[in-house]
């Protein structure tokens, strides 16, 4: 072989191992905000990992706890935990290393569980909000409706549903063409920044993210809408002391939906533009980092059995072990 055959060849091996990586953002390029970033991402996943491990530990050793208020919420921390790992690690990675590039195989698979997360968590929320209108306006046939089999299947319905929705919209995006850039305008792979840099036409998948989006949205929220509207119109036939305790076991639940949905509304149901993208990056950042760390906090700081557990069996356990 030639020298300029080799050349050829060397040229050919690098382009082509290129074209299957994807240039992601650093946190800063400014050294000291990298290291604040860094640590302030740090802090964050493992207090999220902390905070929802520990909530999961919490219902399962409390008897009182057993019900399938947290059995949900159990499966609310898991979602929160593996969400937020997608994102986070990787993201620690690329600022440690300083090595942006991502494999495609690499930021399939990241998508795949992002996206497939995000949904299960959009329908365990509804579901969530369906067993507080059964509790507070169907108490008497509560067992009945909400029995361990039925909560079984619908979070096994949640997590199934919200997988194949991600696979079929990975797919997708993993068969478009990528020949105007392969630098990603977001700290990770994630389904709209994607379509920016495609050279095929995206039209159609487009219309598909907004209609499944948009459709899963839509059952989640309606499902919680109509029960809260049921759940309050109940809640002011009761005594005023009732009617406090009926609230405050709802107030947590529709903090998190709030903030929740809100972020995901702006990321996903906005119209695209050339300006969106920054405003997304930032977005995604609230909704992958925060909001899983604040989930159990806020679920827990308002409940006394679950800081009683703390206290008394975990704290007392570890002095005790000392």
């Amino acid at each position: 072989m030639t020298v300029s055959g080799s050349a050829l060849y060397i040229t050919d091996l690098f382009n082509q191992s290129y074209s299957n990586r994807f240039i992601l953002l650093d946190l800063s390029t400014v050294p000291y905000l990298e290291v604040i970033g860094f640590l302030a991402f740090l802090v964050l996943y493992l207090t999220t990992l902390l905070a929802n491990l520990l909530l999961i530990i919490v219902v399962s050793i409390n008897p009182k706890l057993q019900t399938p208020m947290y059995f949900f919420l159990t499966n609310l921390s898991l979602i929160d935990m593996c969400f937020s790992t997608t994102v986070v690690p990787k993201l620690l990675i690329i600022t440690l290393t300083k090595d942006s590039s991502i494999s495609l195989l690499e930021c399939a698979v990241q998508m795949y569980f992002h996206l497939a997360l995000g949904c299960t968590e959009c329908f365990i929320l509804g579901v969530m909000a369906y067993d507080r209108f059964a509790a507070i306006c169907r108490p008497l046939h509560y067992n009945t409706i909400m029995s361990r089999k039925m909560c079984i299947y619908l979070a096994s319905a949640s997590w199934t549903l919200g997988f194949i929705n991600s696979m079929i919209h990975v797919i997708y995006t993993f068969q478009m063409s990528f020949c105007h850039s392969h630098q990603i305008n977001h700290f990770f792979c994630e389904l709209p920044p994607f379509l920016r840099i495609s050279c095929s036409d995206t039209w159609l998948h487009e219309v598909a993210m907004y209609i499944s989006a948009s459709t899963i949205a839509i059952i989640s929220f309606l499902l919680i809408l109509i029960s809260y509207i049921r759940i309050v119109s109940t809640i002011l036939k009761v005594s005023s002391l009732g009617r406090y305790k009926a609230l405050s076991t709802c107030s947590s639940h529709i903090i998190v939906v709030s903030v929740y949905y809100g972020t995901l509304m702006i990321m996903y149901l906005r119209p695209r533009t050339d300006s969106s993208s920054d405003i997304d990056k930032y977005v995604s950042v609230l909704y992958t980092t925060v909001t899983p760390m604040l989930n159990p906090i806020i679920y827990s700081v308002r409940n006394k059995d679950v800081k009683g557990t703390i206290t008394n069996n975990l704290f007392q356990g570890i002095l005790q072990v000392k």
